[in-house]
């Protein structure tokens, strides 16, 4: 469900969407990016944010909020955000806007991700609280939005759980990409000194070997955070009888693998 509900919630990051909020003064991609996400918790502090979004170098939630609400309130940020992710989509689904499947996805995908638990996901319990879109292709749109920020809830959870802070779930991604972490764009940015510490501080756990790569312990430790994840968002799809399940499954495929191969 993640592989393809993932590129139909994706829209919200596409250059479509970007250009709404550039268009409202911010200055950069992450202005929009932290505008928009966020807006479902209201007018909330820098700290509020990052606690909920986790997984951010200290500092970085700073430079956009409070910024970002003095260029627009988190009503205008929600609506520029749903508008421009729309478009994305029906610009990624092509032929497949107005079939009957777009609409029968966003109604299935909108129950699953209406009845989850809320309990311990603050930002999907702040999107839940959001009026659910009409028209079919935002309302699919919010719909895959929904599970996929219950699921992001869910990852925060299992990231805590194990033990993994803010930045080392960066490089443990990085990892299992085959990928150095000084490589990894989220945090590929960040000064030398501080992902080496952080590197240094997973291969003290015996996460990481001193060549930077996983250690068995590390491999197993990411694949049970998966794992957790996983389990965690599992409940949002009890809405779903096993019949409907296997329907949203049919009616995603095509459309996801269309906006996949969409460049937006």
């Amino acid at each position: 469900m993640f592989e393809l509900l993932e590129p139909i919630a994706m829209a919200t990051f596409s250059g479509i969407c970007n250009d709404r909020f550039l268009a409202l003064g911010c200055r950069s991609y992450w202005d929009g990016y932290f505008a928009g996400r966020a807006a479902p918790l209201g007018d909330a502090p820098a700290e509020v944010v990052d606690a909920v979004f986790y997984n951010f170098a200290p500092g970085e939630v700073a430079r956009h909020i409070p910024r970002v609400w003095s260029l627009m309130t988190p009503a205008q940020a929600l609506e520029t955000r749903e508008r421009g992710s729309a478009d994305a989509l029906r610009h990624g689904l092509g032929d497949f806007v107005g079939c009957p499947g777009v609409v029968r996805a966003g109604e299935l995908a909108v129950r699953a991700g209406s009845r989850a638990p809320t309990e311990g996901r603050a930002l999907y319990a702040g999107l839940r609280a959001v009026a659910v879109p009409e028209e079919p292709v935002a309302r699919l749109w919010h719909g895959a939005t929904l599970l996929r920020e219950h699921r992001g809830d869910g990852h925060n959870i299992a990231l805590a759980a194990h033990g993994i802070g803010r930045t080392e779930a960066h490089v443990l991604l990085a990892l299992s990409l085959d990928m150095r972490a000084e490589d990894f764009g989220r945090v590929s940015h960040l000064p030398g000194e501080q992902l080496a510490a952080v590197v240094d501080g997973l291969r003290e756990r015996g996460l990481v070997t001193a060549e930077g790569r996983f250690t068995d312990a590390g491999r197993e430790r990411k694949a049970s955070i998966e794992a957790l994840t996983d389990e965690l968002a599992a409940p949002a799809y009890d809405a779903l009888s096993p019949a409907e399940l296997d329907e949203l499954v049919a009616a995603l495929e095509p459309l996801s693998a269309a906006v996949a191969a969409a460049d937006l």
